[in-house]
């Protein structure tokens, strides 16, 4: 016999807020919505359309849009320079694996916990600290750059892996979203939780993480792109080239073509694509849960 935090648990999860079929009632929505879909997708057209260009076309004036004759040059290219690279590609390639997972691990971990203490405890300074937070969504990264390196100095984080993942663990809004989302988890289940014997841990593991999937989904993907995309810090706090991330590896190509500025600019492109790919991967698989918390920001009791 289930607990009556846990039927209700059931029950709001497997209620869907999607319709299951098409309506014709939506047909409005779908000649609003399918001119803005093609005008969003011109971005990514246009990083496929580049990578597969040639040089001609990459310098054509007025510029294209779309490939004319698409060729595998770029790549082929790319793949050469890398062979010849002093530390191995597939270094730079398993750092930013490692780096980006274990980023998004600690992220979601960090996040979700604060997030919790903040929405549903109670303690002393815990609007303050809120506030703290949102203001912090105020500044843009640039403009914590050099408290930021002083900070990992102090540290000793300077050619130290760990540089790469412990600035992650605070996204501020990361954890302005799980909170807003988590004020919305009815608070009579907690208690219902409670009542039934379960601790601090059952509850957010059993109730709130369930809850708020969509929301980790969200931040999953903002630390994902945040930490792949990432070639400043391996630029500013790493020496040690084993240590550096594949986009900073990626970053550096059109720099280390002998001074050909059109070869550098066709690698770069196809470095782009391959960069974007892994971005594009994730959203997909992701979508669904992303749509959810766009569309409701929490759950109603």
């Amino acid at each position: 016999m289930r607990p009556n935090w846990l039927r209700k648990l059931y029950g709001l999860r497997n209620s869907g807020i999607n319709p299951s079929g098409f309506h014709p009632s939506q047909i409005p929505f779908y000649i609003i919505l399918a001119p803005l879909v093609a005008f969003m997708l011109l971005p990514i057209i246009f990083i496929f359309s580049t990578a597969f260009k040639p040089a001609e076309e990459l310098f054509a004036y007025p510029p294209r849009f779309l490939v004319v004759n698409p060729t595998l040059k770029n790549f082929t290219d790319l793949f050469t320079l890398m062979s010849t690279s002093d530390v191995p590609v597939s270094r730079y390639l398993f750092n930013s694996i490692i780096v980006t997972l274990a980023s998004m691990a600690a992220s979601l971990i960090v996040s979700s916990t604060a997030a919790y203490a903040l929405s549903k405890k109670r303690f002393k300074l815990k609007q303050m600290l809120f506030t703290i937070n949102t203001l912090a969504l105020m500044f843009v990264p640039i403009a914590v750059t050099i408290p930021r390196f002083l900070i990992i100095a102090k540290l000793g984080l300077i050619d130290n892996f760990l540089v790469h993942i412990l600035p992650a663990l605070a996204m501020p809004v990361g954890l302005f979203l799980l909170k807003q989302f988590m004020d919305s988890v009815p608070n009579e289940m907690i208690e219902a939780a409670q009542i039934d014997g379960a601790n601090d841990l059952q509850i957010y593991w059993r109730i709130i993480l369930p809850m708020i999937k969509p929301a980790l989904a969200t931040i999953a993907i903002l630390t994902f792109q945040a930490t792949w995309n990432n070639a400043d810090t391996s630029a500013m706090y790493i020496n040690i080239e084993s240590l550096k991330t594949f986009a900073f590896y990626l970053s550096t190509l059109s720099a280390t073509t002998g001074g050909n500025t059109v070869a550098g600019q066709g690698m770069a492109a196809a470095a782009a694509l391959i960069m974007f790919l892994p971005n594009l991967i994730i959203f997909i698989f992701l979508q669904s849960q992303v749509m959810s918390t766009m569309s409701h920001s929490g759950l109603k009791g």
